[in-house]
């Protein structure tokens, strides 16, 4: 298995259509009361005019390709599916690959602010921290990676990344980190892939939200208690988008993949009601540049079906319950980012149920999209988890 050179393309005609589609777009009337543009109602609508009107009139896609092209894209064929990934072998020179893997609705995009510091710390003026050989793939169905024609979850996508990072790549152990999906992918690598299992090569994983669920396992304490309650409470309040996409997402996309408007609202929605802001205000923390460009790796390549399908994936393959008789053995991290707001923290005796856990962490600030929300603290996290290895 070979990895070949990628240039992310413009695409002007694919670019033109879209632009078309938006200016065309049928804007209906928003709820009175002046509820909506707090959104409580879902996504607000003048804030998606504001986005709408920023991409038809400042925001410039061919620029962010040449952005994106900064760094070395290639795929490979491992198990008949294209797999798209940024690699880049920096001052660590191959002595201390780490995998990092994304989710929805994120993309490779989410770590870009991270790559310069972990991969060459020097070179950004951090003299003296560990550097790391970076491998940051889309996930299957995501961005320029091929689109499975079965379902393919987690589990699977597990097994390609072993394969990836050891038979394409050729390294003998290396780290994982991710969260939202990453932090399923990375958990079945502890499990399933693990040098500590004797399985693979990976040799410690790191999450930014919880993975595996112990299998049977009932609270017991107070704190695991109100944990189990208020996970439930959020998903009451949050989840109904991933009931839609774990159980129909074909008919979801059937609405979609023909409105860059309809995928913007859907989107954006998230990163407004998952992320730490301040004051509720999306602005604070990203700009609109940096939502549009991760929203196009998906419009760009009519993405949104398969990525969406990746829900249902997951439940097929059994969910986020751990096996019965399984515990991960691999060296597991977990960062605790305050403001993730639907699957939040569980106690670390919870955690403990599933994960052989040696590094334990709470971050000041920063949300469900911890590398892009807040860059400098996911760059001293992932460096003070790795020095404790």
């Amino acid at each position: 298995m070979i990895a070949h050179p990628f240039e992310i393309p413009v695409n002007e005609a694919k670019w033109h259509g879209v632009k078309a589609r938006l200016a065309a777009y049928p804007w209906f009337d928003a709820p009175i009361g002046g509820t909506d543009e707090a959104w409580m109602h879902g996504m607000s609508t003048p804030v998606l005019k504001d986005v709408v009107n920023h991409w038809l009139t400042a925001y410039d896609w061919a620029g962010q390709v040449a952005e994106l092209n900064r760094y070395a894209h290639y795929k490979a064929e491992v198990d008949g599916l294209d797999l798209h990934f940024i690699h880049i072998v920096g001052e660590a020179k191959g002595t201390r690959p780490l995998l990092i893997t994304h989710g929805w609705p994120g993309s490779f995009y989410e770590f870009w602010q991270v790559i310069e510091a972990l991969a060459y710390p020097a070179r950004s003026g951090h003299i003296g921290q560990p550097a790391f050989d970076l491998i940051i793939p889309s996930l299957p169905g995501y961005a320029y990676a091929g689109k499975p024609q079965s379902f393919l979850g987690p589990r699977a996508t597990a097994a390609l990344w072993d394969k990836l990072m050891c038979d394409v790549l050729g390294y003998k152990t290396y780290l994982a980190q991710g969260g939202d999906w990453g932090s399923m992918v990375t958990s079945w690598l502890g499990l399933n892939h693990g040098t500590a299992e004797g399985k693979g090569g990976c040799a410690a994983i790191h999450l930014n939200m919880v993975g595996f669920q112990p299998f049977g396992a009932k609270p017991e304490t107070p704190d695991e208690k109100k944990w189990v309650n208020q996970t439930k409470s959020a998903m009451r309040l949050e989840g109904s988008y991933f009931m839609q996409q774990a159980t129909k997402p074909q008919t979801l996309s059937f609405g979609m993949m023909d409105s860059p408007t309809g995928q913007a609202a859907w989107i954006l929605e998230k990163f407004h009601a998952w992320s730490d802001l301040k004051a509720g205000d999306l602005w604070s923390v990203y700009t609109r540049d940096q939502l549009l460009t991760n929203l196009m790796l998906y419009i760009m390549n009519d993405a949104f079906a398969t990525s969406v399908r990746y829900y249902q994936s997951f439940m097929m393959e059994g969910g986020p319950l751990l096996p019965e008789g399984a515990y991960c053995q691999t060296p597991t991290g977990f960062t605790n980012y305050p403001g993730e707001k639907i699957l939040s923290a569980p106690p670390k005796s919870w955690v403990e149920r599933a994960y052989n856990i040696n590094y334990w962490a709470k971050a000041d600030r920063g949300g469900h999209f911890a590398a892009m929300e807040v860059p400098e603290l996911y760059i001293a996290d992932v460096r003070a988890w790795a020095a404790s290895l």
